[in-house]
Order: C-alpha cells, then structure tokens, then sequence
C-alpha cells in the first residue's frame, strides 16, 4: 500500500496537533511532507523532529531564523512568508492536503491547494465563508476532492446519501441539523455577559480550541460560520440549515429526511475522530479516541438557540440572505472585534455591536472573483475598526 504524501497547513494549532497523532499511530499509511507554522517555533521545530517533513514554512524571517537554529542539523528545508504556504499547498510530492489555518489567513493557501486538484482535508471554515462561489468553482474545475473535517460538517457528510449529488431534495433530505454546544455561557444570565473576561470566553466545556474559535463558540458565531460553509459543501439554502443546541457534544450533526428519518453521527468530542474519517475515507482507521459509551452518557438534551444570548449568529444568517461578499464582511469584523477583545480592549457584548456595524456600513457586492472577495475583507476590517472607538464602553 502505497503512503498518502501530507501537508499540514496550520500544524501547530489544536486541528494540526490532532491530525499529526493520527498521523503518528499509522506510518505505514501516510508521510509528512511539509508543514506550516505561523510564529510558535518551538512546537513546529518539535513536530518536525519527530515526523521529518520536507519543508517547514513560518509567517516571517525571524521566526525561519529561529526554526533554523533549532533544527540546525536537520534535512528540512524552511520557507517562510505567505508566498511559500501557497507554495507548499500546491507540492507535487504531496496529494493531500490538510487545511487548517485559522482565520482569513487560510484563504488563499487552501485555494491553491484545490487549484492544483488536491485531496484537500478542510477545516478552514473561512475559505467557503468569504469566497464559497470562487472555491467550489474551483474544486470543479480541478477536480479536487474536498472532505470536511470540522465535526459538524464532517457529520453531515457522513448522515446523507452515499451517493450524494450536491442535491437536498432530489437525495430525498428536508433539512440539515447543525449541534452546537451552547458554549461556557448557555445558562449565564444575560446581565452577567458584559462583565466576560477572555478567560472565560475560552473555557469551553466540551472541547479543546484555540482562543480565536473559543471566542467564536461562546458567541455562537463559529455556529453561524459553519451554517455559511453548510450552504456551500452540500449546495443548501438557508431555510434548510437549522442551528440545534445540544449540551453534551456527542451528536456531532444530522440530517432529517422526508420520510421521517433523521441520520445522526455520534461519539466522543475529540477531533482526531472526523479527521481520522477524512484522512483514511472511505476506510476506517484507528483513531485514539475511546468508543462513546452510552450508558455513561445517560440522556441527550436539544434546545433552541435564544437570538438574544446569541445574536452573533443572526447575523451570519442575515450575511448569508444577502449573498455575494457580504459573508466575507461578517467574518472581516468578527476577527477584528474578536482580536480586540481577546487584548482587553472590547467588551464581550460589544463582539456582535461592532460586526452589525460593519455589516451596516459595507455595501453588497458580487463576490464573482477573488479581487472582489478580498475587497470586501478590507472593506470589513476597515468599518469594524472604524466601529471599536463607539463600543469600547
């Protein structure tokens, strides 16, 4: 059996780490050929270590010296700056490609990884968020295969038809059901949100992130992200993608048919699982993660997102209505806002009144190609910050 040839965009992040022990449980089946990194060398330097790829990329010169010296008598070759990601996305020694930078900044190597008709693993929710016209055109013009390893869209994949055409109704589906955890503060009373601290903000309950999308689930915009890059993966409208809160983490997402039925993928929350599913689909393979035990877990709880609690992901809904680059707006003024409040200088409440703000102020355009997609990101980031002085208090 012949090794998959990986590269890990965003190696060092929780979806990278995750991917490099699934990884490390079958070197039989797959070999590291690149991995990326954008300041935290010294975990970089550790995983290239251990699992001896070709090429290392960082975000700057400074950190490529620093990577250099800490692997001084290592055979890998380090790059650095945005150029050399994309570089790497598109390698010729590599036929997969695991997308999982965080942010905006994941854009434009994950769409050179499809324009060169990879097997792309992707966890980057904001490549579809902000150009989700331009990327799946894309992956059918190359004929890149694109397997989704966020949980919840991984669930949906596996939930609907085996045969799945990129048609809802013709596969015979009513609806698609995104789980949502509710994040730290589903029960908090609302005149405690203004005093949230980024600690707290990033004390998930059920799993394991970064600060960025901690930040993301407590206001339930990674919610309304993920509804944005549903309507892309599997060709759905926004009526059928519907936002269910559910505590225990352990329906990753469902899909309700016609006829009644409701397909759901369960386990555990930990993501070496869906990762491990895209990364051997369509086999299985040994995970890490132990079997969900049923008895332990006892009940299952649904409830509907209170728009008030969470009015972050009214907002995704309404970009999303008004089509063309206005996603790209919302998730512009959420990684600003975000960002300011992760520095102390945002309160929590005023994340969703700096994003309505930009939303309010930046215009609808088509978002055809990329130059008008990355216009509307500056376009963005700009009226957020234009927003912050207003809502600092």
């Amino acid at each position: 059996m012949s090794r998959r040839r990986l590269v890990i965009l965003g190696a060092t992040g929780s979806i990278g780490t995750s991917t490099l022990d699934v990884v490390a449980r079958h070197p039989d089946r797959y070999e590291v050929v690149a991995l990326t990194g954008h300041s935290r060398v010294d975990v970089l330097a550790r995983q290239c270590r251990i699992h001896r790829p070709r090429y290392a990329v960082v975000g700057d010169a400074g950190a490529a010296h620093d990577l250099q010296s800490a692997l001084a008598g290592q055979t890998v070759e380090i790059l650095h700056g945005q150029e050399a990601i994309a570089r790497v996305a598109a390698l010729d020694e590599a036929d997969t490609v695991v997308a999982a930078i965080v942010g905006a900044a994941g854009l434009l190597p994950t769409l050179a990884a499809v324009r060169a008709g990879k097997r792309v693993l992707l966890a980057n929710k904001e490549a579809l968020v902000m150009a989700g016209q331009v990327f799946m055109q894309e992956v059918a013009r190359s004929g890149a295969i694109l397997l989704p390893i966020d949980s919840e869209h991984n669930a949906i994949f596996q939930s609907l038809p085996s045969r799945f055409e990129g048609d809802l109704g013709a596969s015979g589906v009513r609806r698609i059901l995104i789980t949502a955890s509710g994040g730290p503060f589903r029960c908090t009373p609302l005149v405690q949100l203004a005093a949230v601290t980024p600690d707290q903000a990033c004390a998930h309950p059920n799993w394991s992130m970064g600060r960025k999308i901690s930040v993301d689930s407590a206001t339930m915009m990674n919610k309304g992200l993920e509804v944005i890059e549903a309507r892309w993966l599997f060709n759905a409208a926004p009526a059928d993608i519907e936002v269910v809160i559910h505590p225990q983490s352990v329906i990753h997402s469902l899909v309700q048919y016609v006829d009644g039925s409701v397909m759901a993928e369960l386990g555990n929350p930990d993501m070496r699982t869906p990762i491990a599913h895209a990364l051997a689909y369509p086999e299985r393979i040994e995970a890490g993660v132990a079997s969900l035990d049923l008895f332990q877990l006892a009940r299952l709880d649904f409830e509907r997102p209170d728009p008030g609690r969470f009015p972050c992901l009214g907002l995704a809904y309404r970009a999303l209505e008004a089509g063309g680059a206005t996603p790209a707006v919302l998730n512009a003024a959420n990684e600003v806002a975000v960002e300011e409040f992760l520095a102390g200088r945002l309160p929590y409440l005023a994340i969703a009144r700096v994003i309505e703000d930009a939303l309010d102020t930046v215009a609808s355009v088509a978002a055809e190609n990329l130059d008008a997609v990355m216009a509307a990101d500056q376009a963005g980031r700009v009226a957020a910050r234009a927003a912050l002085e207003r809502h600092r208090t």
